[in-house]
């Protein structure tokens, strides 16, 4: 059996890629725009250039999902554009790395803020994340419908308490009005420079997740419409999100204090509303960590699927239970990232993939030129706005980004390119005994 069913409407799949991308790093990253930024205009100007970045690869990668509406997303199209072997180690590495360390990275952030409202000890802490990742897996392997009305009730919540937040920022703050003063810090420009790059590396990384739809395109309804809408509705209110809630925060709190924060969210909530409001905040991060983490264990598993059925991976996984869910990925990704939670690793392995996970990128995004030209006569049932710039532009700073990851963090990227070359004895296995040639 496989899954045949297309059910995910265009609210399903925005409410998935929204819920993946407003992760908890979002109470986070704006307080590192801020930082490096020094000035309200230029902290919304870092958040709307790294959207714009954003938005070029997800207008590029949604010629390659409608033209691939298939589980697995960039598992499929690297693997057309390419070879088997790139399409492969896309999906091991996201099998083995990327996936299962954000689920267990998010689950252990969920579980720390949920102490904060109930005391809880590190042996529950982490006993309460493996419970809640097996938990979302079971319920995930229940069926589609539960998955996704899960997906949309967490993410609604989430932005809902957010805005509030920023709401409330807004109305009650006042005291950071001179951060918008001046649209430049008093600072040399290379100084100002490297900053700025320094908060756009940064607030990409808020905008993690943008592809997820495309894992699951093998479900969503009229994909060739569903898929580029979602993705590029997703990246639009998130930038507008954060952009909102870095002005929020800055209005709300002295400029002193808000360029000295290191958890800018919380201390605006609580300078405008007391106690209360660094409740709310410990609230929100929770239910955005419960959403990512949902959003995350459902797109991801459709990768492991999408493998196992091509068998490139144990023929186990690319089972379909009665309500024509994978279950059994869905169970494997949940043990590995239980795993990894149990052992602490996850942030660590999670740094050593930055650069697998640029490359992957900048290979997607030269991918559209490449089936262009390879398959001239082949109708495409959505095009990319801006060809071929936007993939360029696209492709040319995952690169740059890569060579800054080789730069900056030479071991970490040697480390991760190791392990994302285990990969390659992996798939000489599985190629060779599904071929019969072992």
């Amino acid at each position: 059996m496989s899954i045949t069913t297309r059910e995910l409407t265009l609210l399903d799949a925005l409410m998935l890629n929204v819920g993946v991308m407003l992760a908890a790093a979002l109470f986070v990253i704006p307080g590192i725009v801020i930082s490096n930024t020094g000035t309200a205009w230029l902290s919304a100007l870092a958040w709307l250039t790294a959207g714009a970045i954003t938005w070029c690869g997800a207008a590029t990668f949604s010629e390659l999902g409608a033209r691939y509406p298939q589980a697995g997303g960039p598992y499929v199209f690297l693997g057309q554009a390419y070879s088997p072997l790139w399409g492969f180690l896309y999906g091991w590495t996201l099998l083995v790395v990327i996936q299962p360390a954000s689920i267990a990275a998010l689950a252990i952030a969920g579980m720390t803020y949920l102490g904060a409202l109930i005391p809880l000890s590190p042996m529950m802490t982490t006993g309460g994340a493996v419970a809640l990742i097996l938990g979302l897996s079971h319920w995930n392997a229940s069926g589609l419908r539960r998955s996704t009305a899960t997906q949309n009730v967490l993410t609604v919540v989430k932005l809902v308490l957010l805005i509030m937040i920023v709401i409330g920022c807004f109305w009650y703050g006042g005291d950071g009005m001179d951060s918008f003063r001046t649209p430049f810090p008093d600072a040399t420009l290379t100084r100002t420079v490297a900053g700025f790059s320094a908060a756009v590396a940064a607030a990409l990384w808020a905008f993690s997740g943008w592809t997820g739809v495309t894992l699951v395109g093998g479900e969503l309804r009229n994909p060739s419409v569903t898929l580029p809408r979602a993705m590029s509705y997703s990246v639009i209110a998130t930038t507008l999100l954060a952009l909102l809630v870095t002005s929020g925060v800055l209005w709300a709190l002295p400029p002193i204090a808000a360029f000295d924060s290191q958890r800018i969210m919380a201390d605006a909530a609580t300078h405008v509303f007391g106690v209360f409001g660094g409740r709310v905040v410990t609230l929100a991060v929770i239910v955005s960590c419960l959403a990512a983490v949902n959003g995350l264990l459902f797109s991801g598993a459709r990768v492991t699927y999408a493998m196992a059925r091509d068998g490139l991976f144990v023929d186990w996984a690319a089972t379909v239970n009665e309500q024509k869910v994978p279950g059994n990925a869905l169970l494997c990704q949940g043990i590995w990232a239980s795993f990894l939670t149990l052992t602490g690793r996850y942030e660590q392995l999670f740094t050593y993939v930055v650069v697998a996970v640029w490359l992957f990128y900048m290979l997607g995004a030269f991918a559209v030129v490449i089936l262009r030209y390879r398959y001239q006569n082949d109708s495409r049932p959505h095009e990319v706005t801006g060809y071929p710039y936007i993939p360029i532009i696209f492709g040319t700073v995952a690169w740059a980004l890569v060579l800054q990851t080789l730069w900056s963090h030479p071991w970490d990227a040697i480390i991760g390119t190791g392990l994302v070359l285990t990969g390659v004895p992996a798939f000489w296995y599985w190629s060779r005994r599904t071929t019969g040639e072992v």
